[in-house]
């Protein structure tokens, strides 16, 4: 059942009967598209933030940094990116979680492999995948995606960035590096229901932009635009499907479709795997949430080691599967 059919109903309604577009025009694809990915991201948003809050309240900052800290091997990556698989958000949602992350004092790079993993790696994907593909590129999909999540989390670890997150984050977390007293269920949603008010107050009018850019490119850029500049002809085909799929906005399972054509006419599958991956684990409404929290060198940082990786993964699956 999809929770979210009532939203898509009232996006069709106002779309194809009120405004009186047609679904085959490009106007209304991409009206359709704005209607209903701003009420849903919003209401996704909320719904993590809230309940993100009531966890937190359950765990103080210490014990929280702990859990993910313990980076013998590289383990905290690993576990926070296997943490990132079995939350199943956009990457506009996961944000509160990863921010909460940071502020409870979580290894930066630790957070940066959650991040990459929660939007990328897709449990919805994984499915639609298996059903069109088959395993083994279903199995390449979830491998590739922990590969750039745990990679990109070492990476940004090791290069030692932490001055380039906000200074009140730290404030923040140090403020909140005692045990807190033990709160009652009606103080933990006051608590929830002012952290919803503080971040979503602050950053809905730039979710609102970001994927009305989204929207417009969804509606107005035909599905052969990208076989023709990055067919499998093209020795740069992947790092242009990354460039591409950048600035749009969607979750996997919305891609997935848009996948599905792609290969039918004629992409190679890294190719396309990569355009999902840079669709679903790098979108514009994203870098504007993050920069809540970070500052703009360490956001480009974190786009470009991941962008690096979904290419790199994007040229092997062409040579593995060609």
């Amino acid at each position: 059942m999809d929770v979210f059919a009532p939203l898509q109903w009232i996006a069709d309604r106002i779309t194809y009967d009120l405004v009186g577009l047609s679904p085959e025009s490009k106007a209304g694809s991409a009206l359709d598209f704005f209607l209903y990915d701003v009420p849903k991201v919003l209401l996704l948003l909320a719904v993590v933030i809230f309940a993100v809050a009531i966890i937190r309240s359950f765990f103080p900052p210490e014990r929280t940094r702990k859990m993910l800290s313990h980076s013998r091997l590289y383990a905290g990556n690993v576990a926070a990116a296997l943490l990132g698989i079995v939350t199943p958000f956009c990457s506009c949602s996961a944000v509160p979680l990863f921010i909460g992350f940071v502020e409870s004092g979580v290894p930066l790079g630790v957070t940066f492999s959650f991040l990459v993993a929660s939007p990328m790696i897709n449990e919805v994907a994984i499915i639609l995948l298996f059903g069109l593909f088959g395993w083994k590129i279903a199995a390449l999909y979830v491998v590739s995606g922990l590969f750039i999540a745990i990679t990109s989390g070492i990476i940004i670890g090791k290069l030692g960035l932490e001055s380039w997150v906000e200074e009140y984050v730290y404030q923040i977390r140090m403020g909140d590096a005692g045990e807190l007293p033990e709160q009652t269920w009606p103080e933990r949603f006051t608590y929830a229901r002012g952290y919803v008010a503080e971040i979503v107050g602050k950053v809905w009018p730039y979710v609102v932009v970001g994927i009305g850019i989204g929207a417009v490119m969804h509606g107005y850029i035909p599905d052969d635009f990208l076989v023709q500049y990055a067919g499998p002809n093209n020795p740069f085909a992947v790092p242009i499907a990354v460039l591409i799929g950048v600035p749009l906005y969607s979750n996997a399972a919305g891609v997935i479709p848009l996948v599905s054509v792609l290969t039918e006419k004629g992409m190679a599958m890294g190719t396309v795997l990569a355009f999902m991956m840079a669709v679903v684990g790098l979108s514009l409404p994203e870098a504007i949430i993050l920069r809540k929290v970070l500052k703009p060198k360490l956001i480009a940082v974190y786009f470009g080691i991941n962008a690096i990786g979904i290419v790199a993964i994007g040229y092997l699956f062409n040579a593995v599967l060609h």
